[in-house]
């Protein structure tokens, strides 16, 4: 884990690519009192000693299901796949069997992928591991705040550009999305939890590769829950917040693996492209 200390700094964003209903903004300062966190999201190996050592059963194996990208379907998943009504992005299918275990779902496994970020975690997932590690998913702020790296007003935890000095520096959908993956950043679907350069805090891929839970209530109202001194959220809600994007972001439809961006989801949902890393 990386320890930071507490400080003061400029949260949220008025970048044009944000979304108004996602609340990126107003700017505003929020102090976070000292807090260390892990330097790369959960792996599947680490995952796999928590269920090992308690025989806990995630979500997505007690439903039976759980949400496969379409580029990602096995032969086996695509005669498996449930007919749900997901219009507004219909590349994710509903694949029965898919876990953590089996990323894609039936003929998919984790080998070779021990060291990729756990995903078909949900929130409720994410927060059985961390009190089985004795430790805690972070508020939002405290997220934020570590995937800077310490620059400020940055849209990313480099800098303003996606390349730096020629390099892709996360990994996010290269070409045209959903149909065509150059593959420019080197992989498609996870990559290691250690991949690319560490921001200035030592933190690895706090941009694209795998969403990743918070602690907080989602709401889009800034300053009502996000803002002052150890920021918590709203007292209830019906969606968790998510941050930093995944390996399915792009600019033509989703711009949210920027440091400021968010996203929200159900405690419950699993997907394969969302994890979770643990602060203390």
């Amino acid at each position: 884990m990386a320890t930071l200390p507490g400080a003061v700094f400029v949260m949220g964003s008025e970048d044009a690519d944000a979304r108004a209903e996602d609340g990126e903004g107003p700017l505003r300062e929020v102090t976070v009192a000292a807090f260390r966190i892990d330097r790369c999201a959960v792996t599947n190996a680490r995952f796999a000693e928590f269920v090992a050592e308690t025989g806990y059963r995630t979500e997505a194996e007690t439903i039976g299901w759980s949400y496969v990208f379409e580029g990602l379907l096995t032969k086996a998943a695509r005669r498996r796949t449930r007919t749900l009504d997901v219009k507004p992005v219909p590349w994710w299918f509903a694949v029965e069997g898919a876990c953590w275990r089996k990323p894609e779902g039936p003929g998919s496994h984790l080998r070779r992928r021990r060291d990729h970020p756990v995903a078909h975690v949900s929130w409720n997932d994410a927060a059985a591991y961390c009190r089985w590690a004795g430790k805690r998913l972070p508020t939002e702020a405290e997220w934020e705040y570590a995937a800077r790296g310490g620059l400020e007003g940055r849209r990313l935890p480099w800098g303003d550009t996606l390349l730096l000095d020629g390099a892709h520096r996360c990994n996010i959908w290269q070409g045209r999305f959903p149909d065509t993956n150059t593959l420019a950043d080197g992989h498609f679907g996870t990559a290691p939890s250690e991949s690319f350069p560490p921001n200035g805090f030592g933190l690895y891929n706090t941009a694209g590769n795998v969403w990743e839970w918070c602690a907080d209530w989602y709401s889009a109202n800034a300053l009502e829950s996000r803002s002052g001194t150890n920021p918590t959220g709203p007292d209830g809600g019906d969606r968790k917040v998510l941050k930093g994007g995944s390996y399915l972001c792009h600019d033509s439809y989703c711009n949210r693996y920027r440091v400021a961006a968010r996203y929200a989801n159900t405690p419950d949902s699993t997907t394969g492209n969302a994890g979770f890393r643990c602060v203390a």
